[in-house]
């Protein structure tokens, strides 16, 4: 079974979100009630959120704890608001969804 490195999946994930909602580690450190250093040391795998810490975080983020952990996907909110439109479409519309996407990949 293959080893993955969940602390530093973590810390890489808050990092991506941070600078994603484009705010310092500090700012978001006091903006959660912690220490000014309580984000850098997560992102440098110095300490873990306990769990009411990563709910908090979660929140902070205006995402859930399954979003959350979607390490391959950069943004939830965006995907999920995508996902959303989506089952309002067609079966043809959904089809040609798809061939534009593809298109947009290839």
């Amino acid at each position: 079974m293959e080893y993955i490195d969940y602390e530093k999946k973590i810390a890489h994930r808050i990092l991506q979100l941070r600078i994603q909602k484009g705010v310092s580690a500090r700012d978001m450190s006091l903006s959660l009630g912690q220490s000014e250093s309580y984000i850098n040391k997560i992102e440098n795998s110095r300490a873990m959120p306990s769990m009411t810490g990563f709910l908090y975080i979660c929140e902070y983020f205006e995402i859930t704890p399954e979003e959350f952990f979607r390490f391959n996907t950069e943004n939830p909110s965006l995907n999920d608001s995508l996902k959303m439109y989506i089952e309002k479409l067609t079966s043809k519309q959904t089809a040609d969804l798809i061939e534009i996407i593809k298109g947009i990949l290839d």
